[in-house]
């Protein structure tokens, strides 16, 4: 009986890393042996992916003990993640630092929201730090993953269930009062096992009103059917409570001299996330079948700091998803060919209640201090459903032992329902900054299908050295908010429908991405990987304003080209010394950009700096039994601060440090200081003359400790 027992579990547990968490095999010493899921939703060796995929493992995410999703994404080359209050974020990947739904999101391959309700802080809805790996798909990922994709792919993987009853615990505290305890365990019974993971942060934020709390859980449950298949179920919860002014810019003197200072106190984010799926993956000799049906439900109450110089308001947003997406992949021979059919169905019906808001100000002009609000009248109210079907195919065959050739096709079909609460004519509102008036739609229907195809090729030049060739086209859906919720005017009702009408005329924006690149690892123990990339953005979304009512109507037909370099090296200096290195330089520039007012053709586009890199020295001597000491540098070159190109931020040099000891085998201390030398920076700016500054220098100690 105990022998059926633990093979059973072997079996479980091979199986389950097989077809579901194929990204562990990244623990093997041979870089050309890699093995990750996100190029085709199937486990393939890294050298086999005609694309830039860096590997991010669960082991390095629990040394890191990241505080912020910035300080692991950070160690991908050319990835930009910033701090813009709490654990929100925005994200860069071979794009300027933006909020647009240029990126794909995923837990476990699946979207972690609808592609009509994007949230650019959609890391903080994943737990990320016990997260079992992270997979970062650089560039078009359209042809498998649908709108959106266009900059990049992040993938988090949950955590496998241990094979034997397994705790751990890791409790922390730091500067501005920060407490963190995260909770693991698990086990593997016969066909079953099961990991539950609970994440309890809190601190007080460093700038005045700045605090935030965040518990989020996942539980996971893997079920063996039988030798030749799997059902992983997972279930995950984040409930978040901040304030969002982190991110607020300030004037520079205010930088300079008065960082902790905040305008926007009475700004607030609050946040809930769930989501329930259960995939079932089966191996059907040379084939496999998979299908995993999915639910999402997502809330949003926001006062936005942004916006309270010119829109103060206050709302609410909501979607509530079912989901499903179904695979079969067959091999075959010759040429060791590979079919994949894929279609993904998403059903995700939402909301927006948003109402103007009164707000009591001290100060004027950029020092300005909102204290106080009162809610006004009702500005928006309707509900909209997004619906998608997406049928792909992916193809693969190996002329020649060396060349692997893949091509791929996704057809998007895709639309929206809205239904208005409101009439369809523009409402006033009297808000702190004067008289608004707010467009509104009649209930309609908007759709929209798009072909996305991907051609690529690898080579194998020897055992330890193969390049790719790639061509992806991709194209992103304006989302709900871009269309449904126009920006409001103090103009006139009749500019503020034409907003409206000028938003429901917005169209796909279109991307074609040309890439080469080569990965290896030379006979001393260097590995590296080198990518080159060219991608060309059509169709962008710009601001036009009528030249009679000055009302800003959004409208396609902006050009935006973006070309770069990226390289990640890692090596083994000496016995328990090593080094790991990643950088990036780019030029993100407007190749046409016109408006009513301005012509940015040809200039530099703002928040792209041409410079990103992070150098990590990794010391790991036999007193520390298993700890390490760390010392990072994250270098962010300068870069223009408006589309202009009048102001440029001159960059900055950042220097962390980390250290772990283990007392035994399974307890230890860990303690990390960031911003060691208590730099004064940008995490981003605006405009011209405001700055977002970064944490001074902070420190975090904890014990980690766990029972098997």
């Amino acid at each position: 009986m105990a022998n059926k027992k633990y093979s059973t579990c072997f079996a479980l547990s091979l199986l389950t890393v097989t077809l579901n968490q194929a990204v562990y095999a990244a623990e093997e010493p041979q870089l050309m042996d890699e093995v990750v899921v996100s190029g085709t939703r199937e486990a393939e060796r890294k050298s086999e992916v005609p694309a830039t995929v860096d590997v991010i493992k669960g082991d390095d995410i629990r040394k890191a003990k990241a505080s912020h999703p910035s300080e692991i994404m950070g160690r991908v080359p050319g990835v930009w993640v910033n701090i813009t209050g709490g654990e929100g974020h925005q994200t860069a990947i071979r794009q300027p630092l933006t909020t647009s739904p240029v990126y794909a999101y995923l837990e476990d391959g699946i979207p972690v929201r609808s592609t009509g309700f994007f949230n650019h802080n959609a890391l903080y809805e994943v737990n990320m730090p016990q997260a079992g790996g992270i997979e970062v798909t650089k560039g078009p990922g359209t042809a498998l993953y649908g709108s959106d994709a266009i900059g990049g792919v992040i993938n988090t993987l949950t955590r496998l269930a241990p094979l034997a009853p397994e705790i751990e615990a890791s409790a922390e505290v730091g500067s501005f009062g920060w407490k963190r305890l995260l909770l693991t365990g698990g086990d593997t019974r016969g066909d079953d096992g099961v990991r539950a993971d609970l994440n309890l942060t809190k601190t007080d934020g460093w700038r005045e009103s700045t605090a935030y709390k965040r518990n989020s859980g996942t539980l996971r449950w893997d079920r063996a059917l039988g030798s030749d298949a799997t059902l992983k179920t997972v279930l995950t919860y984040s409930d978040i409570d901040q304030q969002t002014a982190g991110s607020s810019a300030i004037s520079l003197d205010d930088y300079l001299n008065n960082p902790t200072i905040n305008y926007t106190p009475i700004s607030l984010r609050k946040v809930k996330a769930a989501r329930l799926s259960a995939a079932y993956e089966k191996e059907i000799g040379n084939s496999s079948l998979s299908i995993t049906p999915y639910v999402r439900d997502d809330s949003m109450d926001l006062l936005a700091n942004w916006s309270l110089g010119y829109d103060p308001t206050i709302y609410n947003t909501s979607n509530q998803s079912m989901g499903l997406m179904a695979k079969y992949r067959t091999d075959f021979e010759p040429y060791r060919a590979r079919l994949i059919v894929g279609v993904d169905v998403d059903n995700s019906p939402g909301s927006r209640s948003e109402n103007s808001i009164l707000t009591t100000n001290v100060g004027s002009g950029i020092t300005r201090q909102y204290i106080a609000y009162t809610t006004g009248a009702r500005v928006y109210d309707y509900k909209v459903t997004y619906q998608g079907v997406s049928p792909y195919v992916h193809g693969e065959m190996s002329p020649t032992a060396a060349l692997r050739l893949t091509a791929g096709l996704r057809y998007d079909d895709m639309s929206y329902d809205f239904r208005n609460n409101m009439s369809a004519t523009a409402v006033s509102a009297v808000t702190s900054v004067g008289t608004k008036w707010y467009g509104q739609d009649a209930n309609s229907q908007l759709h929209y299908s798009h072909l996305s195809p991907k051609l690529g090729a690898t080579y194998a030049f020897s055992d330890s050295l193969n390049g790719f060739v790639a061509y992806n086209h991709a194209f992103r859906a304006p989302s709900e908010g871009q269309l449904f919720r126009p920006a409001a005017t103090s103009t006139s009702a009749v500019a503020a429908q034409q907003i409206a009408a000028g938003n429901l005329a917005l169209q796909p924006i279109k991307v074609d991405s040309y890439e080469a690149g080569v990965r290896g690892k030379s006979g001393s123990g260097i590995s590296y990987e080198v990518s080159l990339y060219n991608m060309i953005k059509r169709d962008d979304i710009l601001t036009q304003r009528d030249p009679l009512t000055s009302a800003p109507i959004q409208t396609n037909g902006g050009i935006t080209l973006h070309r770069g370099v990226e390289i990640g090296a890692g090596a083994e200096l000496v016995n328990a010394l090593r080094l790991d290195v990643s950088c990036s330089y780019a030029k993100h520039m407007y190749d046409t950009w016109l408006t009513s007012t301005a012509d940015y053709s040809g200039n530099e586009m703002a928040l792209a700096p041409r410079v990103i890199a992070n150098t990590r020295l990794t010391y790991t001597p036999g007193i520390l039994q298993g700890g390490e000491l760390g010392v990072e540098l994250v270098t962010l070159g300068k870069y223009w601060m408006d589309d202009a190109n009048t102001t440029e931020y001159e960059g900055h040099n950042l220097w962390n440090l980390s250290g772990s000891y283990y007392f035994s085998k399974d307890v230890a201390l860990f303690a990390k200081v960031k911003n060691l030398t208590d730099k004064r920076y940008a995490e981003s700016t605006s405009g011209i003359s405001a700055y977002a500054p970064g944490m001074p220098r902070t420190l975090y100690v904890g014990v980690q400790s766990a029972w098997k």
